[in-house]
């Protein structure tokens, strides 16, 4: 092997070596993320790397929300894909303005159809998951991470607080549109009991085991937020518990539903077969919630309680 030959195999070795290193991130950390944020505000660039922008291409707006699971698999929500056919559809990384610069933005369109979870039922909003593949994978960098998700032995116990995010409506009669930034708002779990309770005179939805339940009154999510995360920190490590599914009505004092990560655990394993997705236990008992709203959480559980002695 003469010198230049050498010099060239060495060089290759050394940037693919780099390379590999680039994408070695745990998940779930977001460097950017000082953990000082409070509800209700504009997310500011990096502080939830994960989050996804689903544009539906005949719409040319955003539509859903989704996770960064790995380099080039996005969890959301089943009842965001209107069609699952691949050309349809354009993914937006490390966005956080609709309709501005995003200076650390990566694009993506779809490698093969959505799958939708085979169970998936739409009048009961039942398995309300989807996986997309990327058309390549994205690289990694203080903007762009995946997200952890919570594995089977995960407990998310009733006032353990977490944060929803999305591009959503504010408000119900708030146009879709209106809204470019980013939002977050910190959220309390709400157990299955309680949740049930709420919807029972509102609606003819079920919760059921594989949902899980999170917000109260002015806290929440609405319209356009679907497919996005519910996430919360644990050892400064974030844990997506739920995926934005459904609500009535958009943050007026009803629990918000997601579908339950760890329910899907088996099946997501199933269908990312030949890349690396992270499972992590949560099992903090409860989280610190803001006293304004806790006490709103404190006095429906009182109410419910009387009800349904």
């Amino acid at each position: 092997m003469d010198t230049w030959t050498t010099w060239i195999f060495v060089m290759c070795a050394l940037l693919a070596g780099q390379g590999s290193e680039a994408q070695e991130v745990s998940c779930g950390t977001a460097p950017l993320n000082n953990n000082r944020i409070v509800g209700g505000q504009n997310a500011q660039p990096g502080v939830w790397p994960w989050q996804v922008s689903l544009h539906y291409n005949p719409f040319r707006s955003h539509i859903c929300g989704g996770t960064l699971i790995n380099e080039q698999w996005v969890l959301t929500a089943a009842h965001c894909i209107l069609n699952s056919s691949a050309s349809l559809w354009t993914l937006y990384m490390g966005r956080i303005n609709q309709n501005g610069p995003n200076a650390n933005e990566v694009i993506r369109t779809l490698s093969q159809d959505v799958i939708v979870h085979p169970d998936y039922n739409a009048t009961l909003i039942t398995n309300d998951i989807a996986l997309m593949k990327l058309s390549s994978p994205v690289n990694f960098t203080d903007f762009i991470r995946p997200i952890c998700l919570a594995g089977n032995g995960s407990q998310f116990t009733n006032s353990t607080s977490c944060w929803a995010t999305g591009w959503g409506r504010i408000t119900a009669n708030e146009s879709l549109t209106g809204l470019q930034t980013l939002q977050q708002v910190e959220v309390p779990v709400v157990e299955n009991d309680l949740c049930g309770f709420f919807y029972e005179f509102v609606s003819n939805a079920n919760i059921i085991p594989s949902m899980i339940c999170a917000g109260v009154e002015g806290r929440g999510v609405c319209s356009g937020d679907s497919g996005g995360p519910l996430q919360c920190l644990q050892n400064n490590q974030w844990i997506q518990a739920g995926i934005t599914s459904f609500v009535v009505p958009c943050a007026l004092g009803f629990p918000d539903v997601y579908s339950r990560v760890t329910s899907f655990e088996t099946w997501v394993r199933s269908q990312v077969t030949q890349s690396n997705v992270s499972f992590v236990t949560f099992s903090k008992a409860v989280g610190t919630v803001d006293t304004a709203y806790a006490s709103q959480l404190t006095f429906a559980v009182i109410l419910a309680t009387i009800f349904l002695q």
